[in-house]
């Protein structure tokens, strides 16, 4: 049992640890509260219980799953899901560091109470606090138009932040330390991450934060530049207007998802139908910049991706592995003009011997969105004398004939070292059980480490030291693991090394470059 401020909770004994699930830290965002910011919670009276999940942010779901995880996000589903998960050694006094988990999917998949986001492992292992959230995504969470919201869009943000204050107010009932909090996040939830660690209403919330494969590369509009986007949104919901949205059920807006996802796709991009929008309110600037600016300056940041991040979204598509030289040359040229397309497409081939049309492009989209902008930040960081411990994921996996390789998400059951409850991905098919439990091991130990200390080494661990501005020190996680100084030196020096890049085509249209 723990008496919080909003009422009694039950939660259970599991193999050791006490667990409270589908704790609410905001009021249900159904009704007048669809798009509104979140709001308190009014509590509850008599004892809740906290002892099973409650449902995940509506999405759409495939039962069927999907070739590379098997899934992201399962049954049941409902607008009603402002909730969270707590992992502790005990509901104490001992004020435990806390890890506060955000999950990623693209914003429009995902759940905190996926068997894969267990905080057992770090609760039990790193005698830590484990928080895993839900909060709103896809159209309900990301779609901003006027009259949508007060103060501005970004539902999602608001949500994370109420998060935060919560444990702020809360965690010490479950023998966490509001003071030593961390905050990681993976792909969209590494966003997510970066936006809160800069946020004004965050400030003295976090100490550190980790991001996993932020697409930091994104371009995140203004709300000018996004009303076209709302615009086809709408008609692919088969309404006009705010009132007539507000109507329909939640299912009818997700799958109106499904027709923003035709109308935004282009070849070459990773499809994000939904994105965090810069609206000088709730975010005021884009979050690759978040972690250089003011009180943020002085978190402690983890930051790394894998090798290759994009083979998730592209190498098992027959379009793409079909793809020609001179399609990416021009797919090329959108980013670097087409002068210099030539060139950049030999670079490619290059650094990958052997390499396919199709291999060129997942390593410029790899680039683009993942590994470039994570080394902008982190050579921001080092210029300002605040130190980062950058990573790379290089462990390849053998399924599907190892055209994945070390592909996005990958590192994730690595780094909860819970290979049990990712026996559904197929991603995970044919790794060596000695070299998979072995990289777990470090890396999980690594993490904790970080959330404990702030620095992320421990004695299984070669010397891993701060992203430096002469030594550029990466840590490369494979089967032997190795510091290994401008690991990613190929693709800075191909995208230079100042923080401005090449010219986007965002930035060509005038639009704020990441």
């Amino acid at each position: 049992m723990v008496d919080l401020p909003a009422g009694r909770l039950r939660g259970a004994d599991e193999d050791g640890l006490a667990v409270f699930r589908a704790v609410p830290y905001a009021a249900p965002p159904v009704g007048e509260l669809r798009w509104r910011p979140a709001r308190p919670h009014p509590g509850w009276t008599g004892t809740r219980d906290a002892t099973a999940d409650g449902p995940s942010a509506p999405q759409l779901y495939r039962e069927e799953g999907d070739p590379v995880l098997g899934g992201h996000g399962s049954p049941p589903f409902d607008e009603d899901c402002l909730t969270l998960d707590v992992w502790t050694p005990a509901a104490d006094d001992a004020r435990r560091p806390v890890l506060v988990w955000i999950h990623g999917g693209g914003f429009v998949s995902g759940s905190g109470s996926l068997p894969g986001y267990s905080g057992a492992t770090f609760a039990r292992d790193g005698d830590l606090v484990f928080v895993s959230i839900n909060y709103r995504i896809g159209p309900l969470g990301y779609l901003a138009f006027e009259g949508a919201a007060e103060d501005g869009g970004n539902p999602w943000l608001t949500d994370q932040l109420s998060a935060l204050h919560w444990v702020r107010e809360n965690i010490a009932l479950f023998g966490g330390d509001p003071d030593v909090v961390t905050v990681a996040g993976q792909s969209g939830g590494a966003v997510s991450t970066a936006a809160l660690a800069g946020h004004p209403q965050a400030e003295g919330l976090i100490k550190r934060v980790i991001l996993q494969s932020p697409p930091l590369g994104l371009d995140f509009p203004i709300p000018e530049v996004y009303e076209e986007r709302v615009a086809a949104y709408l008609e692919a919901a088969g309404v006009k207007t705010a009132a007539e949205l507000r109507a329909l059920d939640w299912p009818e807006l997700i799958g109106a998802g499904l027709g923003l996802f035709a109308r935004t796709a282009r070849w070459g991009y990773w499809p994000t139908p939904f994105l965090p929008v810069v609206d000088g309110i709730t975010l005021e600037r884009h979050p690759a910049r978040t972690l250089t600016h003011g009180a943020a300056a002085g978190i402690d940041v983890m930051i790394g991706w894998t090798r290759e991040e994009a083979n998730f979204g592209f190498a098992l598509d027959e379009e793409y592995a079909a793809a020609t030289r001179e399609r990416v040359t021009d797919r090329i040229a959108e980013t670097f003009g087409a002068d210099a397309a030539p060139g950049v497409y030999a670079a490619y081939e290059r650094a990958r011997p052997g390499a396919r049309p199709a291999d060129v492009l997942m390593d410029l989209i790899t680039d683009e969105l993942f590994r470039v902008p994570c080394l902008r930040l982190a050579e921001a960081r080092a210029a300002s004398g605040n130190p980062v411990w950058a990573y790379q994921f290089d462990l390849p996996t053998p399924a599907h004939g190892g055209r994945l390789g070390a592909a996005h998400c990958l590192e994730l059951p690595f780094v909860f070292d819970n290979f049990d409850q990712w026996a559904h991905a197929p991603f995970l098919a044919g790794l060596a059980p000695a070299v998979r439990d072995g990289l777990a091991a470090v890396m999980h130990r690594a993490w904790i480490a970080f959330v404990r200390t702030g620095d992320p080494n421990h004695p299984d661990l070669p010397r891993w030291n701060p992203y430096g501005e002469r030594t550029r020190t990466t840590l490369r996680f494979d089967s032997v693991v190795t510091a290994l100084d401008d690991l990613a030196g190929a693709s800075r020096s191909l995208y230079g090394e100042g923080l401005p890049g090449p010219a986007t085509p965002a930035a060509r249209a005038g639009r704020q470059d990441p």
